[in-house]
């Protein structure tokens, strides 16, 4: 029996296989459909064995839209493009011009979506570390689970060529009941012990001479602030499975975005508590976070650090750098810009940071592209002026960034989405994983006060993946 649902979706990819012979390209069709609620860390692990390498996880600190993808039909990547931006923008637009959409309710976030991020610096040479991801890797899912505010959604991607079979295209709905029974029946066991081996800070005591280089630069130069990275190597005794860190860092981080990008091998994994843009419609939002402190061991603790980073000169210097930044950017693509008299705190289970939300209104033809592209990075990831900061960056610091410090997110077909800064986050290749973290250093700066910040900024990861607390060289 065909149902008058099937019918209608075997007349629209008729429509899409004579839209791609038209065109002469495949055309992007798209189905989506209201479902129960599922658990989003079940749906991803329920395409562990097919699609290992092809997922990705997507959640935001208030849970409003969470996203899971598995499978890809279509890759965009590329080593080296300095119009990258505008690259991603114009073959997505092209795609989504032709698309065939069949969805009942106009929702951000459903319907066909590019997940995906950039590196740091398009014009640093890549390493192998980061040699599965290249300078940006965007991705279109096959399936993609959307829970919006509460409602989950089950979207179907594929692409459709003239010539296509679409009697074939059964074999999708099939494949898409077994990874919701699989989901729908899925048991989380108790995460196995991956017993750490080894923790290698590389090359602490260069790094600490690299900050007191930039200090001396910044007190005898135009250069206001760079922010300088490093990274931790952890070693386990085996493979470090991505969903029971993706459940760890959901308990442990629930403030903070939680994503997971897979590419091939590897994947990208963390918590972080800064959103870079986030667009609906022609409402715009960003973050400035720049500034932190540990958290006390007793709320009495808690509380006066957090009054001494709200009072602290170096600190409230360096956050009014970012909101200075990330306000002038924004006046450059909307028509008004909001921003609170001063910052607050916002606290995670390891740190507490100075933060500032940033609002605006775009106009109609401003892209989630273009926003990324006038945000990054800003000055609590790359310093002052933007520019130099990046260049002596590129020269400077002994770690290729790769995807690090960088924005990672979404777009959907209606341009809206949310990018986040790819910070408190570690690159795992089998059961190595490398962490990164970063500071701002200015001139009143102490390399072994950044030293010792960069070390807190490690501790959600080294929670999340098992570690311990006290790295060794």
């Amino acid at each position: 029996m065909i149902t008058a649902n099937k019918m209608n979706i075997m007349e629209n990819l008729h429509k899409a296989r004579v839209a791609a012979k038209e065109t002469n390209s495949s055309v992007l069709f798209s189905e989506v459909t209201k479902i129960g609620m599922l658990d989003p860390l079940s749906f991803y692990q329920s395409g562990n064995e097919s699609y290992t390498g092809d997922r990705f996880f997507w959640q935001d600190p208030k849970k409003e839209t969470v996203l899971v993808g598995i499978g890809k039909i279509d890759v965009f990547q590329s080593s080296h493009n300095q119009n990258r931006y505008n690259t991603i923008e114009q073959r997505w637009e092209k795609l989504i011009d032709h698309a065939c959409i069949i969805k009942n309710q106009d929702v951000p976030g459903t319907g066909p979506l590019l997940f995906g991020g950039f590196s740091f610096d398009s014009a640093k040479n890549s390493s192998l570390l980061w040699d599965q991801f290249g300078d940006h890797l965007f991705y279109i899912p096959k399936y993609l689970l959307s829970i919006i505010d509460g409602q989950a959604y089950l979207t179907i991607n594929a692409l459709i060529d003239h010539e296509d079979d679409l009697s074939l295209l059964t074999e999708s709905d099939k494949e898409k009941d077994e990874l919701l029974e699989k989901a729908l029946n899925y048991v989380e066991q108790p995460a196995a012990q991956n017993e750490l081996l080894e923790q290698i800070e590389v090359c602490p005591e260069e790094w600490k001479d690299t900050v007191q280089s930039a200090i001396n630069e910044i007190r005898t130069t135009d250069l206001d602030k760079i922010v300088l990275a490093r990274e931790t190597r952890l070693r386990f005794q085996s493979d470090i499975s991505p969903a029971p860190v993706l459940n760890r860092l959901a308990r442990e981080q629930p403030t903070s975005f939680i994503f997971c990008y897979e590419s091939g091998s590897d994947y990208f994994i963390g918590a972080s508590p800064e959103q870079l843009v986030k667009k609906n419609g022609t409402t715009l939002s960003s973050a400035c976070l720049a500034g932190s402190i540990a958290r006390g061991k007793t709320a009495e603790e808690d509380d006066l650090l957090g009054k001494t980073l709200l009072h602290d000169q170096k600190n409230l210097i360096e956050h009014q750098y970012v909101v200075s930044m990330i306000k002038h950017a924004m006046e450059t693509i909307c028509r008004k810009v909001s921003v609170p008299d001063g910052p607050e705190l916002m606290k995670t289970k390891h740190i507490q940071h100075l933060y500032t939300p940033v609002s605006g209104e775009c106009t109609e033809d401003i892209s989630i592209f273009d926003c990324v592209e006038k945000l990054h990075p800003t000055p609590a990831m790359g310093g002052l002026p933007k520019e130099k900061a990046v260049e002596r960056i590129r020269e400077l610091e002994i770690l290729e960034r790769g995807f690090y410090a960088s924005p990672i997110g979404w777009t959907d077909g209606k341009g809206n989405g949310e990018f986040a800064v790819a910070i408190r986050s570690a690159l795992v290749q089998g059961n190595e994983a490398s962490l990164f973290a970063g500071c701002g250093i200015v001139e009143d700066s102490e390399p072994e006060s950044e030293y010792i910040e960069t070390a807190i900024k490690f501790k959600p990861m080294l929670s999340a993946l098992g570690g311990n607390l006290h790295a060794t060289s």
